[in-house]
């Protein structure tokens, strides 16, 4: 038990998060000298409106004990695990800090996933306690597309959506990681208490409340800035007007944040949140996960473009090459001069164009003329497809898919 340990174990007790004052105390001070200046009273008034009603209860080595026993951890900046927090979300001392936000003094963490690790690569998930079937399947099903992609899936363990997220990240092997709004021994929600066991079997599940920390609302409110702060984006599966899963779109989006929202039926009263973040551009639309990968990517994260999307046979045309495959015909053949015409592209351009189309398994001759292969692709090389050469010529691209 460090002193550095002691004093940020005896900080989470004393000062209800997030506690702008006293995190920026620390960040003065150190967290050893902050918190004997604290026991003794001897602090700035809004120091001290955070902390007195508090300051003498000093169970520091009582929580660290509890700790080690049920083979939890205490996770602190100074520590390796601790994340690398965003600019808004820790600089609260400098005043540049989003009002109200502050990063955490230190974090209780269970699970076999280390959190630095986690947070690399993550998105979030959230949404609706009383989701519809609709949502579920949806957010279950892009957390294991996203888990099946090594991008690990924050959420807050809630019923509904937070549960199928939760779950769906499970299913594919994935890391998901809950954060709640009580301790981490509160046994909150009681019909996810497996799911927990689950999620810190792999992942990870993450307080900054001390042991006995019974669940509030306020706490599920202030929680939701760690999953907003902790994610690359933050996804909204369901939400009603009013809703903590949009508290935690609106703190990702001022944290700088990529928030994204998933449409629901025009009628349904559970995506009435979402068609609102859509439509006042607070929010991005997303449909797959596909659209969260490329959508999180193009704002800077170190993913490769185009990773998680499906690749098409056409991916590899050049221009001309795509125009005479539009317009081939599914069924009924076309002459090269038919093709020409529709295309626009010249006629013996499309000439060239429809044998390297039929190697590459796009097109095929029939009885009337050319149209679209119906085999798929080249049985022996793949999927394949046409690029521009070096000097603006169609050249072929065989892309194999056997491994």
């Amino acid at each position: 038990m460090s002193a550095e340990r002691l004093a940020r174990a005896y900080l989470l007790r004393v000062a209800e998060p997030p506690a702008p004052a006293v995190v920026a105390f620390v960040a003065r001070h150190g967290p050893v000298e902050s918190a004997e200046l604290i026991r003794r009273g001897d602090v700035p008034d809004a120091v001290a409106q955070e902390t007195t009603a508090r300051r003498e209860l000093d169970l520091a080595r009582e929580d660290l004990a509890w700790a080690a026993r049920e083979g939890y951890r205490l996770v602190t900046p100074e520590d390796d695990e601790w994340p690398a927090w965003p600019l808004l979300c820790l600089d609260v001392a400098t005043g540049r800090g989003v009002r109200d936000v502050a990063a955490p003094l230190a974090l209780w963490v269970r699970g076999a996933a280390r959190l630095d690790e986690a947070a690399t690569d993550a998105v979030a998930i959230v949404g609706a306690r009383a989701a519809t079937e609709y949502g579920e399947h949806t957010a279950a099903d892009l957390a294991y597309t996203l888990a099946h992609e090594q991008t690990a899936v924050f959420s807050g363990a809630a019923y509904g959506i937070d549960g199928a997220a939760h779950r769906g990240a499970l299913s594919a092997g994935g890391v998901t990681v809950a954060v709640l709004g009580c301790a981490l021994d509160a046994g909150y929600p009681a019909g996810h208490v497996g799911l927990l066991n689950r999620v810190a079997a792999g992942g990870a599940v993450v307080s900054e409340y001390p042991p006995g920390t019974p669940p509030a609302r306020h706490r599920f409110l202030v929680r939701n800035r760690l999953i907003a702060a902790l994610t690359a984006g933050t996804v909204v599966v369901e939400a009603g007007r009013r809703s903590g899963a949009r508290n935690t779109a609106a703190t990702a989006g001022a944290l700088g944040k990529v928030v994204m929202a998933v449409p629901g039926p025009v009628g349904s009263a559970a995506s009435v949140g979402c068609h609102q973040l859509i439509r006042d551009a607070h929010a991005t639309l997303v449909a797959s996960a596909s659209d969260v990968l490329d959508t999180v990517g193009r704002l800077g994260t170190s993913r490769p473009e185009g990773a998680g999307r499906p690749r098409r046979r056409t991916d590899g045309l050049g221009p001309q090459a795509l125009r005479v495959h539009e317009a081939l015909g599914e069924r009924r053949g076309k002459s090269p001069e038919g093709i020409a015409t529709e295309s626009g592209v010249p006629l013996a351009r499309v000439r060239a164009l429809l044998p390297e189309l039929e190697l590459a398994g796009l097109s095929e001759r029939c009885e009337s003329g050319w149209r679209r292969s119906r085999s798929g692709a080249d049985p022996e090389s793949g999927q394949t497809g046409i690029r521009a050469g070096q000097d603006g010529s169609p050249g072929l691209m065989r892309v194999r898919t056997d491994g």
